[in-house]
């Protein structure tokens, strides 16, 4: 259930609601915005003794949620979560682009596409420095050595990083090297892995599962939101269906329905999405045109040589192609192409 309390409620009023539901043996969860405060309740179904609560001072009406998600709602949250970066604000009126190798190979192949997806405009650089592979036998990532490497990146350039964690043992680590931690496609449904991401204060961005459906990437999210952080993004990458000309369907019509569904921010990776270079520019193009706060795209300054992932990584020029024809679109739908800061 939800407690919608009116928008001239007092802080009193507010405490008084939130020791209310307490009492009664739930879980409150305030969420305070410009238009005023709107109190999840945690553990709670059609209670009578919350209906009850309708009568406190500054209490506007309770009522049941119609979702299975609630911490993501927008009936909880009507405001777009904001998730601050040192190049743009995510989820609000910027496009923040994501962009850099698959993995971390090295500190020249690792600097030389930082340095070229910052001049073209990317805000974040994205590397793996664990990767799940799907062969065992696969390049899996430089462990954290690759880390080092993208914090000495993230110095020298002033971009944001953000970088994969596989295992809730690995969570604290990657939490010191990285601003944004990325929990990948084939874990979005690792309950114990959401939960200890849900325990840090640093933005999380999920992956779809390829084959989840968007109710299911909501509920995922739950687990992080529960758990106390409410710094979520959510990112489309691509399901499995039968077609065969791409690596995964990118659905794009996830975007507006997790716009319309949820307050958190939403992008998508057209590099996974669809697995073939030449059509990324026009799968990363209609993900601004749908409504995205963002995408993260893979690029590498020699994708013949790339030791995963090659066949879906941008090459500089490419990239810098891109992301100048992303500019009219944003324009066009009101958004701000985020550039990085200068030091």
């Amino acid at each position: 259930m939800i407690i919608i309390m009116d928008p001239q409620a007092t802080v009193a009023q507010i405490s008084r609601v939130l020791r209310a539901v307490e009492e009664i043996g739930f879980q409150p969860r305030p969420s305070h915005g410009k238009n005023g405060t709107v109190i999840g309740v945690m553990g709670a179904g059609d209670n009578a003794r919350l209906r009850e609560l309708a009568s406190l001072d500054g209490v506007a009406e309770v009522t049941t949620m119609n979702t299975p998600f609630k911490l993501s709602a927008r009936e909880y949250r009507p405001e777009s979560t904001i998730v601050e970066l040192s190049g743009g604000r995510l989820g609000g009126d910027d496009f923040i682009v994501m962009a850099g190798p698959c993995s971390v190979e090295s500190h020249d192949q690792l600097f030389d596409a930082a340095r070229a997806v910052r001049a073209a405009g990317a805000v974040v650089l994205r590397g793996g420095a664990f990767k799940p592979r799907t062969s065992p036998y696969s390049f899996m990532g430089l462990g954290e050595e690759g880390l080092r490497l993208l914090l000495a990146a993230k110095r020298e350039l002033g971009l944001d990083v953000i970088t994969e964690a596989m295992a809730p043992d690995q969570v604290a680590l990657v939490a010191k090297y990285a601003d944004i931690i990325q929990i990948g496609a084939r874990n979005m449904q690792n309950y114990a892995l959401l939960e200890e991401v849900g325990r840090i204060r640093k933005p999380v961005m999920l992956k779809r599962g390829m084959m989840s459906t968007v109710e299911e990437l909501l509920l995922a999210a739950e687990y992080i939101m529960s758990n106390g952080n409410q710094q979520v993004i959510l990112c489309e990458r691509g399901i499995r269906t039968f077609e065969t000309a791409t690596r995964n369907t990118c659905d794009i019509s996830a975007v507006p329905v997790l716009k319309d569904k949820t307050h958190l921010p939403v992008i998508v990776d057209p590099s996974h999405a669809v697995g073939v270079r030449e059509y990324i520019p026009a799968v990363a193009r209609a993900a601004l045109a749908a409504g995205a706060d963002g995408i993260i795209v893979e690029v590498h300054c020699n994708p013949a040589e790339a030791l995963s992932d090659g066949a879906q990584a941008l090459t500089p020029s490419m990239f810098a192609d891109l992301m100048e024809t992303l500019r009219p679109i944003a324009a066009a739908v009101g958004k701000n192409m985020a550039g990085p800061q200068e030091g």
